[in-house]
């Protein structure tokens, strides 16, 4: 079976403006980076901020991730491909990947098979470097920070009490606590600090909710570093830091413009992540391809309980986007993994095991249908999946009233979600109503993450450590309860304890701390042992990439 990198090398690309011109986009409108890859340039943004969205956006989530792997951006690729046979106009609207979990788990994040957007190396890799770009704007906050505490601290901010961290786009442990200003008087101000990965900072979640340069700087200002000694909160604009920020992030403001294997628009740019921050593509990209398509899809992180929740939360919320479908992705192997099965007991035919899986994807469809959108299960087909096991699902999908369909993207591209296709654009057509949000913004804190907890995941009630009650306290004291939340949880469970596989029941969810990330507009309550700054595993990814005399890369998968 080839490989995904062999496949890409099969294709021959288009000429970026070529695709850009599927959608309108002319020459003038692009600033381009080589054949393959283009900006759309900062006056055509400001112009698209102006005119009105003419597409219908499709909404991709999954049930709950495991080892195993649903492909979720594999059949978000590939359904866009189909639609596109169907003769729709069509754009693809997805996040890049951080360099951590490609050299980390993933080894590459760009769709599989004969679903994925190209150039695969050059979008796993360094792409237009918007993520380098956010790094230093992160670490720049950082560096101002730390000297205006070695010079004379004129806001006189608690060193104790200083909630930024640096960053970096690599996953490295080792890195999460460290203490900063070591050496005497001349290096700084010694302070515990720490590194995140690059994709959970806030500048990323602050760069993919923006609309122009103004909003971009607005939401920098209102950073929240720490705090002084009389327990006030200090922001970024106290620091003078958003303007050079805003500088840093100029060319990452800029959506980026690629192609899928069948010639699909592609737009990649941002990249959060869904357990710590909104966990979708920019806002803007989002933006450009609704006014320029017919058709949009786009894709939430992780399980529906984590991104999909979010982007309906947050996002949709910010922006006024309002997904006319959700596409809700499931593998038998996964379903047969929330039914007891092992790893290794996977390519057994077990109708059984699915069966026994079937209350998670219940769950999903339940979430699906507390904002009030119609679902469309997409079953993402492997060749060694039994059609009893198909059939499983398929049954009970009819059941429920759902619509359902088979989706072979990975073997065939979009002529394997043609049925997807003409079963997501029937169901968005049928569909004349409006999301609903899932809370209220002058709610109490409480209320929401309990409203959350308890309707999304399935807990029984929440508990808080001190800490969070400590954090709670000073979060209404400074008026920052009235924002929404993005709750930190574990992907790997509908609970915050990653071991719950299924659909667990009577668990109580535990905050341990709640964060504020006030440029983005977002409170964090952080459930469950959540890294942001992850690790490499024992034998990473990275391990079996090299390039040979002639440039050609191995080991992207």
């Amino acid at each position: 079976m080839p490989t995904d990198l062999e496949i890409a090398r099969k294709v021959q690309l288009k000429p970026i403006a070529e695709i850009a011109a599927k959608l309108g986009f002319l020459p003038e409108d692009l600033e381009l980076y080589g054949p393959w890859k283009a900006k759309i340039s900062a006056r055509t943004c400001r112009q698209a901020g102006e005119c009105r969205d003419k597409g219908n956006l499709i909404l991709v989530s999954a049930i709950t991730p495991t080892p195993a792997g649903e492909g979720k951006t594999t059949v978000s690729i590939g359904l866009a491909q189909g639609l596109q046979r169907l003769g729709h106009v069509t754009a693809l609207a997805l996040r890049e990947p951080s360099l951590g979990p490609v050299m980390g788990v993933k080894g590459g994040a760009t769709g599989g098979g004969w679903s994925q957007v190209l150039p695969m190396e050059d979008i796993n890799l360094h792409f237009t470097g918007d993520i380098h770009a956010v790094t230093a704007a992160n670490n720049l906050l950082s560096a101002m920070l730390d000297n205006h505490l070695h010079h004379d601290n004129a806001l006189r901010l608690d060193p104790r009490m200083v909630y930024w961290r640096r960053v970096m786009d690599m996953n490295d442990r080792s890195l999460r606590k460290i203490v900063v200003g070591l050496g005497g008087r001349a290096m700084g101000t010694p302070r515990e600090g720490g590194f995140d990965i690059s994709a959970a900072s806030e500048v990323m979640a602050i760069l993919c909710l923006t609309e122009s340069f103004g909003d971009l700087k607005r939401r920098l200002d209102n950073i929240l570093v720490g705090f002084d000694y009389d327990q006030s909160p200090v922001t970024a604009k106290g620091l003078k830091a958003s303007g050079a920020m805003s500088v840093l992030l100029k060319e990452a403001f800029k959506p980026n413009l690629v192609q899928s294997i069948e010639g699909v628009p592609a737009f990649i740019h941002g990249g959060p992540f869904a357990n710590i921050a909104q966990g979708t593509n920019s806002v803007m990209a989002t933006r450009l391809a609704l006014r320029s398509a017919d058709w949009v899809v786009t894709e939430a992180g992780f399980g529906f309980d984590l991104g999909a929740e979010k982007y309906f939360d947050i996002v949709s919320r910010s922006a006024g986007f309002s997904p006319r479908t959700v596409v809700l992705v499931a593998t038998l192997r996964a379903l047969k993994m929330h039914g007891g099965l092992k790893k290794s007991e996977l390519t057994t035919v077990d109708p059984a095991a699915v069966e026994r899986g079937l209350p998670n994807l219940a769950k999903h469809i339940e979430n699906i249908k507390k904002f009030q959108v119609p679902c469309v299960v997409a079953i993402n087909v492997f060749a060694r999946d039994g059609e009893d096991e198909l059939r499983v699902v398929e049954d009970f999908c009819r059941a429920q009233g759902v619509a359902c369909a088979r989706a072979d993207v990975w073997g065939q591209g979009g002529a394997g979600a043609l049925e997807l296709g003409e079963l997501v654009v029937k169901t968005a057509r049928e569909f004349t109503g409006q999301y609903r949000p899932l809370y209220e913004l002058d709610w109490p804190i409480e209320k929401k993450i309990s409203t959350v907890s308890k309707e999304i995941y399935g807990a029984e009630a929440v508990d808080y450590t001190p800490q969070a009650k400590a954090d709670l306290k000073r979060i209404v004291k400074i008026g920052y309860d009235r924002l929404p939340i993005c709750i930190a949880k574990t992907q790997n469970s509908l609970s915050d304890n990653p071991s719950l596989l299924g659909r667990p029941k009577d668990f109580v969810a535990t905050v341990r701390e709640i964060l504020v990330a006030a440029g983005a507009g977002f409170v964090i309550p952080i459930t469950g042992e959540i890294m942001r700054m992850p690790g490499l595993p024992k034998i990473p990814a990275a391990e079996g990439m090299d390039i040979d005399e002639d440039g050609s890369v191995t080991g992207l998968f």
